[in-house]
C-alpha cells in the first residue's frame, strides 16, 4: 500500500508540473508555500477518490421499478449487482417505504450491527440514511431518491473503478487563476433548476451569483448551496478539449459580510463523479455557467477508463 500512494503521489506531482516557463504560463517562480498547499490538496484528492467511501467504489445504481426485487450476484437475480453473494435479499417497495429482508444464511449488517429481519431502508433525502453492509463488509448498499426515482446505490471495495485507478492530471498550478470574485445576492429561498447526467431536474437552493475578472472582461456563474460553502459548477473554453466534457465543480468559501467578496481559486476545480464511474448522478452546470473563457486551471480530463 506504501508503494501504491507513493507511485500515486508522484503521479499527481508530475503531471501538475510540467511546461518551461513557469506554472500555466505565469511567472517563473511561485511562492514555495502556494505550491506546497495545491499539490497537497492534489494528494488529497486523489486519496478522497480510492477512499473506502470514495466514488471510484461504485459498482452499480439499480433502480426500483416494481414492488419486490430479489437481488444478488448472477442471472437468477431480480436485481443482479454483480458482486457478492448469489442470493442476498428481498427489496420491498410499499406505502411510500422501502424494506430489506435478508436471504437465509447471508450475513448482512444494518449500520454496522447484525441484520436480523426486515428493516427499512432510509435514502439519501432523509437525516441518515440506511447503510446495508455485505460480502464481509467489503461491500455497501444504499438507497437514494433522484427525480422522484429510487434507487439502490452499490460499493465495493474491489470495484473495476478502484482497482484500475489511473491517477489525477492537473494544470500545473497558477496563482493568476486565485482571484477575488465580487458576492451578487439573490432573494432568500430562491432556487436554480439543475439537470442532472441523467436528464432528472431537481431545484436546488441558490443564494446568489459570483462575478470576476479576466483578461478586462467580466464573469458570472451562479452557485448553488453546498453546505459549508458555496458550489460553482460550470463549463468553459477547455471542456472536451483538455477538461472534462461535462464540465466541472468549484467549491468556495461564503462571502465575505463586510466585504461582500468571496476567493475563487480554479486551480481547485475538480471533475465530478461521473468523470470515473458510470455509477453517478451528477448535476450538471445550468446553461448560465457555459463559460467561452477558457480556464486552464485545476484538474483535467481523466486519463483513465470510466468503468
Amino acid at each position: 500500500m506504501t508503494w501504491r500512494w507513493l507511485g500515486m503521489a508522484l503521479l499527481v506531482l508530475l503531471t501538475g508540473c510540467t511546461g518551461d516557463e513557469g506554472y500555466g504560463g505565469g511567472p517563473a517562480t511561485i511562492d514555495p508555500a502556494y505550491l506546497h498547499a495545491e499539490q497537497q490538496w492534489r494528494l488529497e484528492r486523489a486519496r478522497a477518490l480510492q477512499a473506502d467511501d470514495g466514488w471510484t467504489t461504485l459498482v452499480g445504481l439499480h433502480w426500483l421499478e416494481l414492488k419486490a426485487h430479489y437481488i444478488g450476484n448472477g442471472p437468477r437475480a431480480g436485481i443482479n449487482l454483480g458482486i457478492g453473494p448469489p442470493r442476498l435479499a428481498l427489496v420491498q417497495q410499499e406505502a411510500g417505504q422501502v424494506h430489506i429482508t435478508p436471504e437465509r444464511d447471508v450475513a448482512l449488517t444494518v449500520d454496522g450491527a447484525p441484520l436480523r429481519g426486515r428493516t427499512r431502508l432510509r435514502s439519501d433525502h432523509e437525516e441518515a440514511s440506511t447503510r446495508i453492509g455485505f460480502d464481509a463488509g467489503r461491500g455497501e448498499l444504499t438507497l437514494i431518491e433522484r427525480g422522484g426515482r429510487r434507487a439502490l446505490r452499490v460499493r465495493h471495495l474491489d470495484a473495476p473503478a478502484r482497482l484500475r485507478f489511473a491517477g489525477l492530471r492537473f494544470w500545473s498550478p497558477d496563482p493568476s487563476w486565485r482571484m477575488q470574485a465580487k458576492w451578487l445576492p439573490h432573494p432568500p429561498g430562491q432556487t436554480l433548476d439543475i439537470v442532472n447526467i441523467l436528464g432528472q431536474v431537481e431545484a436546488m437552493p441558490n443564494p446568489g451569483a459570483v462575478e470576476f475578472e479576466r483578461d478586462g472582461q467580466a464573469w458570472r456563474l451562479e452557485a448553488v448551496d453546498g453546505g459549508d460553502s458555496l458550489l460553482v459548477m460550470f463549463a468553459d473554453g477547455t471542456s472536451g478539449h483538455g477538461s472534462y466534457g461535462a464540465g466541472r465543480y468549484l467549491d468556495a468559501p461564503r462571502p465575505d459580510d463586510a466585504s461582500g467578496e468571496l476567493v475563487l481559486d480554479f486551480n481547485r476545480a475538480y471533475n465530478p463523479p461521473c468523470a470515473y464511474t458510470r455509477h453517478a448522478t451528477c448535476p450538471l452546470p445550468p446553461p448560465g455557467n457555459r463559460l467561452r473563457l477558457a480556464i486552464e486551471a485545476g484538474e483535467q480530463a481523466y486519463p483513465g477508463e470510466v468503468l
